[in-house]
């Protein structure tokens, strides 16, 4: 794609990657239509006035094939862990909407947002997103699919499950995918490739894996977390008999995250999240300054408290505008 000022499309911008997109598409001079179920929600959004807002739902066509028109590219930012009973069906429902509304209104290009996953047995919330990714995919619109594990920012839900079990216990039991695998990468990292993704030239629709500099255990993970915070080190005693149910209730019980988003996410860490593809940088090179490291990008988000993130996180609460983490 040679154009280098693309017209926009952000679905999800209400929510945590898809608010922080925003300006730094506008900083590259592309055009943006921000997607919203409630635009109103958008009111106080420091860039509310440099775009172009649109009332639409990913669960109604007629919504998005208005708001797509006159569109180049469309980031696929949304979810629906925590928002529905079923959410697997409904993210299938709104991943074919987003192809036909695309088609119809001429879209050039699809950048979505996945997880890091491995290959075999995968839990619902892995499954879905896999799911969304190949209909993506598969729709002959040109998809760039970015697979992230967790995101490291001040607001991101997967981030703020470590900050708020590290903070709150000194001494913990979990289960035993504490010693799984992550490789973690910060916001401002997922937000370049992204918005590097509207004009990378690509040879074909597939996936491309993003990860930081970092691979660690997900009890290191808490443990670093607490020596950047400056805590004593955490006693973690693993449990292995610990279902996901009553993981993600004791999740919900000790962090502000709602259960029905608290469990797609629990059970995600049943697995390991680490690259296994490593040719993105074949496709779009990395940040300027290098990739974050994990103990930087963590310093980073408490760096941010006290400022818009905190109202992010507070919404953490509520999340009623899914978005991926």
């Amino acid at each position: 794609m040679p154009d280098t000022n693309m017209r926009c499309l952000v679905t999800g911008a209400t929510g945590y990657i898809g608010g922080n997109l925003v300006p730094v598409l506008l900083e590259r001079g592309h055009q943006v239509r921000a997607l919203a179920r409630r635009p109103e929600k958008l009111d106080d959004r420091p860039w509310r006035d440099r775009v172009e807002v649109a009332r639409g739902d990913l669960g109604d066509l007629a919504s998005l094939t208005a708001a797509f028109a006159d569109t180049d590219v469309v980031y696929y930012l949304v979810h629906s862990m925590g928002t529905s009973t079923d959410f697997v069906a409904e993210e299938a429902r709104a991943a074919r909407n987003v192809v036909s509304a695309s088609r119809s209104a001429g879209v050039r290009r699809i950048v979505y947002l996945s997880g890091l996953h491995p290959d075999g047995q995968l839990s619902p919330h892995l499954r879905s997103r896999t799911a969304v990714g190949d209909i993506l995919i598969e729709s002959g619109i040109e998809t760039v699919v970015l697979q992230a594990g967790i995101v490291i920012g001040s607001g991101s839900a997967s981030f703020e499950m470590i900050r708020h079990l590290t903070d709150r216990l000194p001494v913990m039991t979990t289960p035993r995918w504490v010693h799984n695998e992550i490789q973690p990468i910060a916001v401002d990292d997922v937000l370049h490739y992204l918005a590097e993704a509207a004009t990378a030239p690509v040879p074909r629709s597939r996936t491309w894996d993003i990860g930081g500099p970092d691979v660690m255990e997900y009890g290191e993970a808490m443990q670093g977390y607490a020596d950047v915070a400056r805590l004593r080190r955490r006693m973690i005693v693993v449990l292995p008999f610990l279902t996901p149910t009553i993981a993600s209730w004791w999740v919900g019980l000790v962090t502000p995250i709602p259960s029905g988003l608290a469990r797609p996410l629990v059970e995600s860490l049943h697995c390991d999240a680490v690259m296994h593809d490593h040719d993105i940088d074949a496709v779009i090179g990395p940040p300027p300054n290098g990739l974050t490291r994990y103990r930087d990008a963590v310093s980073e988000a408490l760096a941010s408290d006290g400022t818009a993130a905190d109202r992010d996180r507070r919404r953490l609460v509520r999340l009623s505008s899914p978005e991926p983490q």
